[in-house]
């Protein structure tokens, strides 16, 4: 039976697409325009907000992996819409369809509803997922890397000019998109995960601290870098005039900015996936590496 994946044309969905159907996995996806034809996919044209379209990705199958959401809204009203309400009604249509597993991918930032919208979105995702009934599993991942991603390309491309900024000094986790790809599949037919929220990462205990990442990402592209800390008020009036300049369509809000300058965005050592479920194959250096080498065959870097 397939499998239902929501969020599968973005930059982690693909992944998952692919690595499914390598596994000889068949999937159906929802996608908002047309796809072009692929091996052991299904394309739904819709929406999170198409009832008949989630209907048609849920029926028949025995899984739901549920990817899609907003990362960037000019108001707590349009996370709401993307996160929440999309949520709900994807929970809605596996319910109707009589599915019982749900993967649902939130984030790390959830772990911190205060900060941003963004993050509270994406809490209040996770309660809307725990009260659903299903066999739920939520999974956080960190900050997600790899090739097709073009939310830290400009990093690359900062790294390759010699000179990478980086929010306060903080810490983060890391994981390569292939690797979560794989945990969320693997998830499918893991009947102890269900009920659990996983923080998955890269295997690095501690995290990764800013500098350390700059000169990871300095060594990706084979440019000596010097890190830039960016002060945060810096940040916040950066975030405004990108706003005034882009309006809607700013990429540094002061959501973002909220989110970026947080100064541990570790996971949880407790909190990481079993090791008979799930653990990482994808070493951070060899990962960035393979991700600047995709961004250069792409014409990206």
């Amino acid at each position: 039976m397939p499998i239902a994946i929501t969020g599968g044309t973005g930059f982690v969905g693909r992944h998952v697409l692919r690595i499914a159907g390598e596994r000889g996995q068949p999937t159906r996806a929802l996608a908002r325009s047309a796809q072009s034809p692929e091996p052991g996919v299904t394309w739904v044209p819709g929406a999170l907000d198409d009832a008949a379209a989630l209907a048609q990705t849920c029926d028949g199958v025995r899984a739901v992996i549920h990817i899609a959401g907003v990362i960037n809204a000019p108001d707590r009203a349009g996370f709401a819409a993307g996160n929440i309400a999309g949520t709900e009604a994807m929970i809605a249509a596996a319910r109707n369809a009589g599915i019982r597993r749900f993967i649902h991918v939130s984030s790390l930032s959830a772990r911190e509803p205060g900060l941003s919208d963004y993050g509270w979105s994406k809490a209040e995702s996770e309660r809307v997922v725990a009260a659903s009934g299903l066999d739920w599993t939520i999974i956080r991942p960190p900050a997600v890397y790899g090739p097709g991603d073009r939310e830290m390309l400009e990093l690359f491309r900062l790294a390759a000019k010699g000179v990478v900024t980086l929010p306060p000094a903080g810490r983060l986790s890391l994981i390569e998109a292939t690797d979560l790809a794989r945990l969320l599949l693997d998830l499918v037919d893991a009947p102890d995960a269900i009920g659990q929220c996983y923080e998955p990462d890269d295997g690095i205990t501690q995290g990764w601290d800013h500098r350390a990442f700059a000169l990871a990402l300095g060594d990706a592209v084979g440019r000596r870098v010097r890190p830039l800390s960016i002060p945060a008020p810096i940040l916040r009036f950066a975030a405004k005039a990108d706003g005034l300049i882009r309006g809607k369509r700013a990429k540094l809000t002061a959501d973002r900015v909220r989110y970026f300058c947080h100064p541990d965005w570790v996971v949880s050592a407790t909190a990481r996936p079993p090791a008979a479920i799930w653990q990482p194959q994808v070493e951070t250096r060899a990962g960035l590496k393979a991700t600047a080498q995709s961004y250069r065959a792409a014409g990206w870097l």
